[in-house]
């Protein structure tokens, strides 16, 4: 089996930080999103991964997958952002007869996909469909189950969802969804949507059937969903103190990556402070991540992205709650108020109290 993750768009819903990169390489927990989903792909035994990519994407992503092990990765061009089920068909000549999966990148998956391969295979389907309860279903996908989990109907955010049950951004496929695809027309938004090419599926073979989600299931498309990705990721860190640590206490769950370094500072675990990062005099509280050479001073974080090569230094309040870009820098002058939450996109400054 292969698997499509499709990474053409930039992800709107993230901005400012896809303002300056696409979503699939925003990171939590120490790494890119779309490293996560390879990482996934690959613990279920998927080798051939197909990005699909657009001009303004292929660059960035390109730089972060470059070396990730375990996986042969194609990139498929998609021109034109006509939506998902566009997006599927471009990789058909890649996919050609094998069955294949389509993995939405920015999801995360607490007990990987594996589950939703093997009931693919086992019930020798057209297409199985992870699903998940959710409280407000008319923001996604949304199933009708019937006898044995057969998908009976599948409407894409329905005002009046005919169930809870939504799909959870992962899908197995035969190749006969293409021909479905080619005569799909589009939806009255414009794009060309995969719920209605697999409603053409369970019209006219049936073989649809729905996989529920087992452990948590997040989607990564707004700031809050990465600050609550990245503590559902660090919650089963196991401690490794690999780098420089001197007149420090850690506490808890505490990964520092050879070549970063830690000075008179408080580290409430589970945090990750990845190589070549400077903690100083700082503390650090629970699920916080500190991206490669970025440097924390005379601050307090928690359940914070530090992304790449940031400083955040002389803050006189804690910072929680925060998202900060590659090379941002927060600079704090003075006496603040003692709580701050904000999201800061790439290369920017925030001067506080000046």
């Amino acid at each position: 089996m292969k698997a499509i993750i499709p990474a053409a768009g930039l992800g709107t819903r993230l901005r400012p930080l896809t303002f300056a990169r696409p979503k699939p390489v925003l990171r939590v927990a120490g790494q890119p999103i779309i490293c996560h989903a390879l990482r996934t792909l690959s613990d279920a035994g998927i080798v051939d991964v197909g990005i699909v990519v657009s001009g303004l994407t292929h660059r960035a992503i390109e730089s972060v997958v470059q070396g990730v092990e375990g996986v042969n990765i194609t990139f498929i061009h998609q021109d034109e952002m006509l939506g998902l089920g566009h997006a599927v068909k471009m990789a058909r000549s890649w996919v050609g007869q094998d069955d294949f999966c389509v993995y939405l990148g920015d999801n995360l998956f607490e007990h990987g996909v594996g589950s939703f391969i093997e009931a693919f295979h086992a019930r020798r389907a057209e297409a199985v469909v992870a699903l998940v309860e959710v409280e407000d279903p008319s923001a996604f996908g949304v199933a009708v189950l019937g006898d044995g989990g057969r998908i009976t109907r599948l409407v894409e955010k329905p005002r009046v969802p005919p169930s809870n049950l939504a799909v959870a951004g992962m899908y197995c496929f035969s190749p006969a969804i293409f021909d479905v695809l080619e005569t799909l027309a589009p939806s009255p938004r414009g794009e060309y949507e995969i719920t209605d090419a697999i409603a053409g599926l369970i019209e006219g073979r049936g073989g649809v059937y729905g996989e529920r989600v087992t452990g948590w299931w997040k989607d990564t498309g707004r700031p809050q969903d990465l600050i609550d990705a990245n503590r559902l990721l660090l919650e089963p860190l196991r401690t490794c103190v690999l780098g420089d640590v001197t007149g420090s206490t850690l506490t808890g769950r505490v990964v520092v990556e050879l070549g970063a370094e830690v000075r008179g500072s408080t580290i409430m675990g589970p945090v990750l402070i990845a190589a070549g990062a400077r903690v100083e005099n700082a503390y650090l509280g629970p699920f916080t991540s500190v991206g490669r050479g970025s440097v924390i001073r005379n601050t307090e974080i928690e359940c914070s992205v530090i992304d790449e090569n940031a400083e955040v230094r002389d803050v006189n309040a804690r910072l929680q709650g925060c998202l900060i870009g590659v090379g941002a820098r927060v600079i704090g002058h003075g006496s603040i108020p003692r709580v701050h939450r904000f999201t800061l996109s790439d290369a920017s400054v925030l001067e506080l109290g000046c």
